[in-house]
């Protein structure tokens, strides 16, 4: 779940993810950082303050755009989209809307690299396309069928920040790949004088959700998910060595199995979201506040950042099969 929301998440991370959703904290594609451009006050992406063709620049930039380097700060990311169904025979068809806000804080990271530790927790909501209103139930789309919709809550989805690629998210164990180190050097560009720089996560790990069990929830016994982020941020802002956080927003997107509450099982096709995110000051800045009221009356803790780690990390797949019971055999 991005910035953040989303991350998420792997990554808001998503990262985030979108603080990052999470999956922000996944496993993040590297690319050429493009140091050949500089803005009017002289700020390029070789410094003056982060050099950012470095691992220790790019660990220090990204966090100050996903989080806040004065490690007491709750930083807060808001995402809104929509979720949309990717299947055999037709156009994309939109499924309902997607809208909620993480929050993280950075902690000291005691490893051999300089780096930091980043707690994170998220919820997220799908909302009707129309009303904006959370939905607690739905009529899936493509069945026809009243489905009990299960929100994204991920608590804790925490990840290590150093001057190599972080490591790939184990899920509580599931994902055992293994990634061979290279510096954690992102894909940053300053386009008309604005900095922006691009991310993908890309993994492929066992389902949580065992067909045999979860007939109706799992897609299979493997989970092909892929997330994408866009960052745009100001680059003096970036270079300012008096800011330890400064404002950015940007795009998430998510390729995923059907979600299991959507009671599909391995029929074909999967899901697409497609969202916006933005850093906000606080839950009383995010532009909804009839979600804020929700999360403070239903998910109240999720108003403050994790102030320990702890293990594991989840992502909304894995809390799914912990919180969740397998739907009785049937349907329409």
């Amino acid at each position: 779940m991005p910035n953040q929301l989303f991350d998420r998440r792997s990554a808001l991370t998503a990262g985030a993810a979108f603080t990052a959703l999470p999956a922000l904290s996944a496993i993040i594609k590297p690319g050429p950082a493009h140091a050949d451009s500089h803005t009017a006050s002289g700020a390029s992406l070789l410094g003056p303050t982060y050099d950012l063709t470095t691992g220790r620049g790019n660990v220090d930039a990204y966090l100050k755009l996903t989080s806040n380097l004065d490690m007491k700060s709750t930083h807060y990311g808001w995402i809104e989209g929509k979720v949309m169904g990717v299947a055999p025979g037709g156009p994309l068809k939109e499924i309902c809307g997607f809208r909620g806000f993480g929050c993280n804080r950075l902690l000291p990271y005691d490893g051999p690299e300089y780096g930091f530790r980043r707690v994170l927790r998220e919820v997220v909501f799908y909302t009707d396309l129309e009303t904006g209103e959370i939905l607690e139930e739905m009529e899936n789309p493509y069945t026809g069928e009243t489905v009990k919709v299960v929100p994204v809550a991920n608590d804790p989805f925490n990840a290590i920040f150093r001057e190599s690629w972080p490591e790939a998210p184990n899920y509580g164990g599931l994902n055992t790949e293994v990634r061979e180190p290279k510096p954690f050097i992102l894909n940053w560009n300053i386009i008309g004088g604005k900095l922006m720089m691009e991310i993908s996560v890309h993994l492929y790990y066992p389902n949580a959700l065992d067909p045999k069990i979860w007939v109706r929830e799992s897609s299979g016994p493997m989970n092909r998910v892929t997330e994408t982020f866009i960052y745009s941020a100001s680059l003096d802002d970036l270079q300012n060595p008096d800011l330890t956080t400064i404002p950015s927003t940007g795009a998430w997107g998510r390729v995923t199995p059907w979600l299991p509450w959507m009671l599909m099982g391995q029929a074909p096709g999967h899901c697409l979201y497609n969202c916006m995110f933005a850093d906000v000051k606080g839950p009383e800045d995010m532009p909804d506040q009839k979600i804020v009221e929700y999360i403070a009356k239903n998910y109240p803790k999720f108003l403050d950042a994790p102030t320990e780690w702890e293990e594991p990390s989840l992502s909304s797949l894995e809390w799914y099969a912990r919180e969740q019971e397998p739907a009785p055999p049937g349907g329409v």
